[in-house]
């Protein structure tokens, strides 16, 4: 599926990514949360840990995904559209037919 730059439509992945990054977050703050909600019965220190394990684990999710190059389509969607290309210079056509050249005149 080939896209001009005007007409951009990312995907249903693209779409759906950010949420993956957040899920995938909240399932590892759930879990941290879990883990010192057993160990140490603390409530309000396991919310504050899964407040933070979330936190990490977006910002990380985050900038990993900034490192990774844009392919084709992102790059088309960056930078907008093209811009059009200047016409060659074409011979006016009003003058007439142009004179051969001859040597000595």
């Amino acid at each position: 599926m080939t896209n001009t730059p005007g007409e951009y439509k990312p995907s249903r992945r693209d779409v759906l990514r950010p949420i993956e990054y957040v899920g995938g977050a909240a399932i590892a703050a759930i879990f941290t949360g879990l883990v010192v909600l057993i160990t140490a019965r603390e409530p309000v220190l396991a919310l504050i840990i899964a407040g933070i394990a979330f936190i990490v684990v977006l910002m990380t999710l985050a900038l990993l995904s900034m490192a990774i190059k844009p392919n084709a389509e992102e790059t088309a969607e960056i930078d907008g559209p093209a811009p059009a290309a200047p016409e060659a210079a074409k011979p006016d056509e009003t003058d007439g037919p142009a004179a051969p050249e001859t040597p000595g005149h």
